[in-house]
């Protein structure tokens, strides 16, 4: 069984050394770290810092008593956030937070360029970024004791920015988000515009941090916040959760029903149900679909917001449990060689013409469309431990750690169990030995956990459908 690491023994691993190698330094100070360091491959945009990308080596330095970096990240990327609503079409709205940002000089001067995706390959818009700058301030908040930090002016303006921006009016009847494909982590289009579960989740979490970080006087937004949360809860635990008791009801549903109280409210057809899904269910596990929308259920299975959503409480108890379930009855398929595979199944053959519009990196088992990704280790661990299944989060690790090293940090696998390192993965992917890294911390001292971990709220806030 692999051993749990101290501080002091993370700080001589190589996966350290490499971490520190990683950092981007703006005017002489830590401001974050590049994606990869693979001297092989061009390094289109992996030289900059993606803020999804940070997240899990702010959480290692967080851990490590290291906060400056994380403190120095939160004050500039908060300078680059839109303020103004831009009447240019093609330019980014206001609250919005960057994908991505790199340091440039001309002459002794230093500046930061940031990509709100008008670089990005499809100009894919980061709607993410915002909420995970939400979670990684209440995070430095909590390991820190720096209660200050949020409480300043720039940054309180900031927060209401993103909450305008979350919570503006909208052409929809369903408390949750609507974004576009490739919107996040999956950020190729694989299917999964409308309401993924992944922004849901970060959605419901960002929420609620942004509740802990506003000045008491925000009584306007608190209330917006408190309203939009109970119903957010109550719609992704009713509506996107499936077990054999959901399914078996999905099963006997009646299309084109008119009024409020039917059974059928988003008019999913029985026959969408896969095939693969009958047999695939173990009895006592269960799952958050990927999607859902008018007359669309995706269901198929998505790692990052199932295990975010254990962590943020949005899934009950009985559903973390039951998750945790289907990963431990699904192990091959869900972890395989190098967890965490990010879906599954993958899509294939005309399906994935279809829905991936003949994607070559995104071909079925590969990249996003089933693949499997190292960083999601730190997630998987951190949602073992909280709902007490600390024995899956060893295994994950004992899996993981002697190969990754040797195969030099890779950013994602290949193939049904995660054998081949990936087509085009980068070698000494940050995130990827940063999960590792934050994987072992949260084992070695679970309470850290805290760091990204929420209780469960209030049933009396919202409403419900």
């Amino acid at each position: 069984m692999t051993r749990a690491i101290d501080k002091n023994e993370l700080l001589d691993t190589q996966a350290w050394k490499l971490l520190e190698k990683s950092i981007i330094y703006y005017k002489g100070k830590p401001i974050g770290t590049v994606a990869a360091q693979d001297p092989q491959l061009n390094s289109l945009n992996y030289d900059q810092c993606f803020f999804r990308d940070f997240i899990p080596s702010a959480l290692v330095f967080l851990m490590a008593g290291k906060p400056e970096i994380v403190r120095n990240f939160l004050g500039e990327t908060l300078k680059l956030q839109s303020h103004e609503k831009q009447m240019d079409c093609f330019e980014p709205g206001a609250g919005l937070m960057p994908a991505s940002f790199k340091v440039e000089h001309d002459g002794d001067e230093e500046f930061l360029v940031a990509d709100f995706g008008e670089r990005a390959i499809a100009r894919v818009p980061p709607i993410d970024s915002c909420m995970w700058w939400l979670l990684l301030l209440r995070a430095y908040e909590k390991s820190t004791g720096d209660v200050d930090l949020a409480r300043q002016p720039e940054f309180q303006r900031g927060i209401k920015l993103i909450l305008d921006l979350c919570l503006v009016h909208r052409f929809s009847m369903y408390p949750t988000m609507l974004v576009p494909d490739g919107a996040f982590m999956i950020d190729r289009r694989l299917g999964v515009y409308e309401h993924p579960l992944e922004i849901q989740v970060l959605f419901y979490a960002s929420l609620i941090a942004a509740r802990e970080l506003l000045l008491p006087d925000n009584d306007e937004y608190i209330s917006k916040v408190n309203a939009r949360l109970g119903a957010l809860k109550y719609h992704v635990r009713n509506y996107y959760w499936l077990d054999l008791q959901r399914i078996s009801e999905i099963y006997r549903y009646k299309g084109d029903e008119f009024g409020k109280e039917v059974a059928n409210k988003f008019n999913i057809y029985p026959e969408s149900i896969p095939h693969w899904l009958m047999e695939w269910l173990p009895e006592e596990g269960g799952y958050l679909a990927g999607n859902l929308g008018p007359g669309r259920m995706d269901f198929r299975f998505f790692a990052l917001g199932n295990l975010m959503s254990i962590l943020v409480s949005l899934a009950s108890d009985v559903e973390s449990e039951s998750i945790m379930n289907l990963f431990a009855e699904r192990w091959e398929d869900l972890m395989g060689y190098m967890p965490v595979k990010i879906c599954y199944p993958a899509l294939e053959g005309l399906e994935w013409r279809m829905i991936t519009g003949c994607d070559p990196k995104n071909s079925a088992w590969s990249y996003h469309n089933g693949g499997n990704w190292p960083v999601l280790l730190w997630l998987f661990v951190a949602a073992a431990q909280k709902i007490g299944r600390p024995e899956l989060a060893q295994k994950a690790i004992a899996t993981v750690e002697n190969r990754l090293i040797a195969d030099n940090y890779p950013e994602y696998y290949d193939g049904k169990n995660g054998r081949l390192i990936g087509r085009e993965a980068r070698l000494y992917q940050t995130w990827s030995l940063a999960g590792l890294l934050a994987a072992k911390q949260f084992m070695a001292d679970p309470d850290q956990i805290q760091l990204m971990s929420f209780a469960e709220i209030s049933q009396s806030l919202g409403c419900s459908l």
